[in-house]
């Protein structure tokens, strides 16, 4: 039986479905993976692309409410708020709080800012190597 792991930020715009589709991709043989943010937006288009660049396709992901997954037991459910706040989540075995900068709030020429999403793609994508890639 697969484990289940949430990810969940504020928006689920970019570095959550980084991750879940990262998760998905890499891993999805022994995780399910899922994403939600706590005030939902859309899925941001760098993040998409960003996540092309590594034969990883999101752009058929799109940003879920926190919400639909009240109730859902899960394995792992893992914060990405980056100082923000997050809410617990009590249907839970393990809660996990990892700080990655919010990609979308870089600014500069637009080489610099797709720069700072390929920076959380990477970071993300390490620590998801090392946390479930065991």
């Amino acid at each position: 039986m697969k484990q289940r792991v949430l990810f969940i930020g504020t928006n689920n715009a970019a570095r959550t479905q980084i991750a879940e589709g990262y998760l998905r991709a890499r891993y999805g043989d022994r995780y399910e993976a899922c994403s939600a943010g706590i005030a939902p937006t859309a899925l941001d288009p760098l993040a998409a692309r960003v996540m092309d660049e590594i034969g990883i396709s999101i752009s058929e992901q799109r940003a879920k409410d926190l919400t639909l997954f009240d109730g859902t037991e899960m394995d792992y459910v893992v914060a990405l708020c980056a100082g923000g706040v997050c809410p617990m989540f009590p249907w839970t075995k393990e809660t996990l709080h990892v700080d990655f900068p919010d990609p979308g709030r870089a600014t500069g020429t637009p080489d610099k800012v797709l720069a700072a999403y390929r920076r959380s793609r990477d970071a993300i994508t390490v620590w998801i190597d090392g946390k479930f890639g065991k």
